[in-house]
Formats: structure tokens, sequence, C-alpha cells
């Protein structure tokens, strides 16, 4: 089954075998994507690694993109977040169908946090869990919430359309507290003299790990905030599971114990922290289960 990862950086191309759930390596195919180019350079390098897959597979796709996106009309609602400008009001399902002619009959779009949690529900550290709560972390927070294997999207029980990032603390936005910008940020008024080399998060987390006190301190206090503004969420939603992927979630020594203290320290009653155990795979996985049982395409 063919599926597409879309990131701000990158585009993955994959089939996944439906009888193992699992990419087929060979077919793994990870190309550069900027996010500032035009739509029409945009759509040619998603359809370029589209199509050095190999020719015969279904023509239903499963594509798991970024928001804001009308997963529905296969319709970019980029305006003013600083990627994609370039696709807003562009409807990218008819121009990939275009691009990729007999190859794409259909294309199932879904948000790529979603595509994660899926993935993680169906084969990774999700699975048994009928309520649970996924985080993908880098440059913001992305985040699904899940019910018995499908994300909830409205209700009282999930934050605004299902999605942490529009949360706030101390009234303002979740990521000006906990994202890349935000922790580096935090790590250059603690610690960078003026003019200084500014790491980026790995370096942070490599100098917390080597006993940089002001690296732990910048962790510490972003996780910690992320557990509490999360907290009441996982109450309501009755999680059993929060699970954490993405590029930062490779510091997992470091944002364990801070998520875990942040959410015990807002009362949220016992819940698993887990690490993602397929944090790479996990969206195309999660991108082929749509095609077969999501709600329709574009």
């Amino acid at each position: 089954m063919p599926v597409l990862e879309i990131g701000g950086t990158h585009v993955t191309a994959a089939l996944v075998d439906p009888g193992t759930a699992r990419p087929v390596a060979s077919s793994v195919t990870r190309k550069s994507l900027g996010s500032h180019a035009t739509a029409d350079g945009i759509l040619d390098a998603i359809a370029r690694a589209a199509l050095e897959l190999p020719a015969g597979h279904r023509a239903r796709w499963g594509v798991a993109m970024p928001g804001p996106f009308d997963y529905t009309a296969g319709i970019g609602r980029f305006t003013g977040i600083g990627k994609f400008e370039s696709l807003s009001g562009v409807n990218v399902g008819a121009g990939l169908r275009r691009r990729l002619a007999d190859r794409a009959e259909r294309l199932c779009f879904l948000n790529d946090a979603d595509a994660f949690a899926l993935g993680e529900y169906r084969a990774g550290a999700a699975a048994g869990h009928d309520r649970v709560v996924c985080l993908t972390l880098g440059t913001g927070v992305g985040s699904s919430f899940l019910r018995a294997g499908r994300p909830v999207h409205d209700g009282d029980r999930v934050p605004p359309e299902g999605h942490a990032h529009r949360l706030t603390v101390d009234g303002r936005p979740l990521e000006d507290v906990i994202s890349r910008r935000a922790i580096r940020a935090h790590y250059a008024r603690a610690a960078l003299p003026a003019g200084g080399h500014l790491p980026d998060v790995r370096e942070i987390a490599a100098r917390a790990g080597e006993g940089d006190a002001v690296a732990s301190e910048v962790f510490r206090y972003a996780f910690d905030t992320l557990g509490r503004a999360l907290a009441p969420w996982i109450t309501r939603f009755q999680a059993g599971a929060v699970v954490v992927g993405g590029s930062i979630a490779r510091s997992w020594e470091l944002i364990h114990p801070a998520l875990a203290g942040g959410l015990a320290s807002a009362g949220t009653p016992a819940v698993s922290v887990l690490p993602a155990a397929q944090p790479e795979d996990a969206p195309l996985i999660g991108a082929a289960h749509w095609v077969q049982d999501g709600p329709g395409a574009a």
C-alpha cells in the first residue's frame, strides 16, 4: 500500500505491507522538501519521491500531512504559520493526482500527528490502550487523542480541535514554552553571552547529560510545563497512556522524569508515559491504516 509522510523539511514515500503492517524497507525513499518553495515546487518534490516507488501497487494512497489543512477536500490552509504558505488555498490532492497520473486514483489525507498516533496504536507503544494521548515533539507540539484507535477532534474531553498546541500556559501559547525555538531561546537567555553560539536542542541535551545545570533546568522546565498543561485534558479524556515521539524525544532521559513529574504535580491519575516504539515508521503505518479505515479521500 503506497503512503506519503510530508514534513516541514522532508517527504518520505514507502510501500506498507498490509500483512505485516510495516513499511517495506527497500521501498522507503526520503527526500528534502523546502516548505518555503512555490506551490509547484513543493508538489513537484512530493511527486518525485512518490514516483520512485515501484509501479503496480494500489492506486489509493495514504498521505500524512501537517496542518492546518482541509483533510477531506485536500486543500492547504497554511496562512500565517511560516511554512507551506504557498499551498494555502491550493488543491493539493488534485495537484498530486495530476502529477502522479495513473499511479494515484485517490488520496486519503490525515494529520501527521494523527498518523503517528495510529501507527503507534497499530504497531507500537499505544497498542492495547483504549484511550491514549500521543505527542510528537520537534519544531512544535504535535498531538493526537485516540479513542479505540480513532482520533478525537471535538467534544469537551479534548483540547480545541483535538490538538494540544492550541493550549495556553500563563496566557502564552504552549509552543512559546515547549518547542525547538522555545528551548533554544530559554537556554540563550539563561546561559549565553551576547553574540554567543546558540546551540540546537540536541546539543543542549548533550550539555545537560554532561552536567550543565542550566541545560538540565531548561529541559526540566519545558517538560514539567508540558505535563501540567496536558494534565487536565488527560484526566478528562481518561487516557491510560501518553506516548511520545518526535526528534526532541530522543532525549528521553531528560524528558521522561520532567513530563511525568509535571503530570503528577497537577494531580493526574496514574498514567504511563512511554517512548514511541516505532518513531520513524509510525506515520507511514498510520497513513496506511487510514486508507483502509478512514472516512474518505480527496
